[in-house]
């Protein structure tokens, strides 16, 4: 889960991942213009977007309750024996929808450990506590074999074999990338405080990328520069349940208050900067 930050004394948004991925879905449906090519392949593309962190949902609906915070534990702050195990997962789920969604959804669960193919300067596998680096270790092993027989199996068919060219692969890699890290920009921080943004190598196409500025605008709306998506003026929406810290109580006891608890919206506007 993912637990929003909050002004003092206020009820914080709680967003499970598939929360999360349906708003990152929704990006990737907005994405392309003149300057910026759209998803392709289309429907491969916004299958593993939607469910890229799909190994995530049978830990969502444990709300495990985080006792520093009263809250379910937030994202990286889920014990590692835990969120060890979401990271093939979510390959597995998407390879039995296609080999693509696979490989895309692999390539995603390596790069988080990895710094993100080098695109990002936050390694998570330097964080890993030495007793643990043997099984994160085994799983991007397994994760790296996975994506050379998926890779061999899609060249082989004419109609994927382009798919897998190095240069489009990373393509479709760096869009899953900005369409997860422009939601967790929204997801993680409560309005007012989100601030700019960068976001380098957002493909134009497949050998040309872009360095995306982000601005907070005030009043929902937030400005991008240069601007990928298909409309100026955008509006989307992602959901969530607002949660005050329980004091007191059981992980039971929190997986019912949250249960009970309406789901509620955040809507943003999109312009051009």
């Amino acid at each position: 889960m993912m637990v929003q930050s909050a002004p003092d004394g206020g009820a914080h948004f709680v967003i499970t991942m598939d929360e999360h991925t349906t708003f990152a879905g929704l990006l990737a449906r907005a994405f392309g213009n003149e300057t910026f090519e759209p998803v392709a392949p289309r429907d491969e593309m916004l299958w593993v977007v939607d469910y890229h962190d799909r190994g995530w949902q049978e830990l969502d609906a444990e709300a495990a309750l985080d006792p520093k915070t009263g809250l379910p534990y937030n994202l990286t702050q889920t014990p590692f024996g835990e969120i060890i195990k979401t990271s093939n997962k979510s390959p597995s789920f998407n390879q039995k929808h296609h080999a693509y969604c696979g490989l895309i959804s692999s390539m995603h669960s390596w790069g988080l450990y990895n710094g993100r193919y080098g695109m990002s300067d936050h390694v998570l596998l330097d964080s890993i506590a030495a007793e643990n680096r043997g099984i994160a270790d085994s799983m991007l092993d397994d994760e790296l074999k996975r994506q050379e027989e998926l890779k061999a199996e899609l060249a082989k068919d004419t109609t994927t074999a382009a798919w897998v060219e190095s240069d489009h692969l990373m393509q479709n890699y760096k869009q899953l990338q900005f369409f997860d890290t422009v939601a967790l920009y929204f997801n993680c921080k409560h309005a007012g405080i989100r601030g700019e943004a960068s976001f380098e190598h957002v493909p134009r196409s497949a050998t040309d990328d872009a360095t995306i500025a982000l601005r907070e605008e005030g009043e929902g709306t937030y400005s991008f520069s240069p601007y990928p998506f298909v409309k100026d003026g955008l509006e989307l929406w992602f959901t969530g349940h607002y949660l005050e810290p329980q004091t007191k109580g059981t992980k039971e006891e929190l997986k019912k208050i949250l249960a009970a608890t309406p789901v509620s919206t955040q809507t943003v506007r999109f312009i051009a900067g």
